[in-house]
C-alpha cells in the first residue's frame, strides 16, 4: 500500500506516504491514494487535525520519474489534483518531514498550515536541473514568502538545501532533532484539535483570502508548462539517465 491512514487519536488523523522501497516516490496510485485520503479527513466531522508523514525515516523524493516517460497520458496531472485536495482541505494540515523532500515533496508543504523537519533533512526543488518548470503554485507562493531573490536561487540552481535553510525560506515552521518532526507535529496538531473547529476553519480560510483565485491559476499554468517541458526529448534524456543510474 503506498499510503496508510490511521486515527491515532479521537479527532487526530495521521496520513503516511509509504513506499520505503521507493524513498516514497509519488505514482498515481501514491496520488490517488492521498486525494482521498484528504478528501475522507475534510468530509469526516469526527476528524479536527490531519498530519502528513513519510514511512521509513524519509518525507518524499517526489514524484516517480518513471511516470514522467509517458508522454502518451492527457488530462489533469493525478499530482495536481492531489495537491487540490490537499489545497481544499478546511481541516488544519500539519506535516512532519524526515531524510529527503523532493520535488512535490518540497512544494506540497507550501499549501500544509504547520511543517516540521528533523534536523537531518534535505531538500530540493529540481525541476530546472530535469527540464521542467516550477510546480505545486511554488512559483507564486515561494517568492511572496522567502523573497524574489532566494525563491530564484532555490527554484533555478536546484541545488540541494537543508532543514534550517527550509526553515528561513518558510517550507517549515521549526526544526527539530532528528526522529522527533513527527512528535511535534502530532503534538502541534493535537493542540489544533483541541480548539473549537469552527475557529480553527475560519482562521484558515482567512489566512488565504486574496490568495486562492491566484493560486489556482498558478498550480494550472504551471502545470501546462510543466508537462509540455516533460514530454520533450531534452527532459526524456534527463529523466532515462537517472533512472539507469
Amino acid at each position: 500500500m503506498s499510503v496508510t491512514v490511521a486515527d491515532v487519536e479521537p479527532g487526530l488523523r495521521l496520513v503516511t506516504m509509504d513506499r520505503p522501497e521507493r524513498r516514497n516516490a509519488l505514482d498515481r496510485a501514491a496520488y490517488a491514494a492521498l486525494t482521498e485520503a484528504f478528501a475522507a479527513a475534510d468530509g469526516d466531522a469526527s476528524v479536527r487535525a490531519v498530519v502528513l508523514t513519510g514511512a521509513g525515516g524519509c518525507f518524499t523524493a517526489g514524484n516517480d520519474l518513471r511516470d514522467f516517460q509517458d508522454t502518451q497520458t492527457t488530462g489533469e496531472s493525478p499530482g495536481m489534483i492531489f495537491l487540490a485536495a490537499l489545497r481544499d482541505c478546511a481541516k488544519p494540515v500539519v506535516a512532519a518531514v524526515e531524510g529527503h523532500a523532493v520535488g512535490i515533496g518540497a512544494t506540497l508543504l507550501l499549501h500544509c498550515d504547520l511543517a516540521y523537519a528533523g534536523d537531518g533533512a534535505k531538500f530540493r526543488l529540481p525541476f530546472a536541473a530535469l527540464g521542467l518548470s516550477p510546480e505545486g503554485g511554488s512559483s507564486y507562493l515561494l517568492p511572496r514568502i522567502a523573497g524574489a531573490k532566494r525563491a530564484a536561487e532555490l527554484l533555478m540552481l536546484a541545488e540541494p538545501f537543508g532543514a534550517q535553510a527550509a526553515k528561513e525560506a518558510g517550507f517549515v515552521n521549526a526544526v527539530v532533532p532528528g526522529g522527533q518532526a513527527l512528535s511535534v507535529a502530532l503534538d502541534r496538531a493535537r493542540a489544533l484539535a483541541a480548539l473549537p473547529a469552527q475557529g480553527i476553519a475560519a482562521t484558515k480560510q482567512a489566512l488565504r483570502r486574496g490568495q486562492e483565485e491566484i493560486v489556482r491559476t498558478a498550480l494550472r499554468e504551471e502545470s501546462e508548462v510543466f508537462h509540455a517541458l516533460r514530454k520533450t526529448p531534452e527532459a526524456q534524456a534527463i529523466f532515462a539517465a537517472f533512472l539507469r543510474r
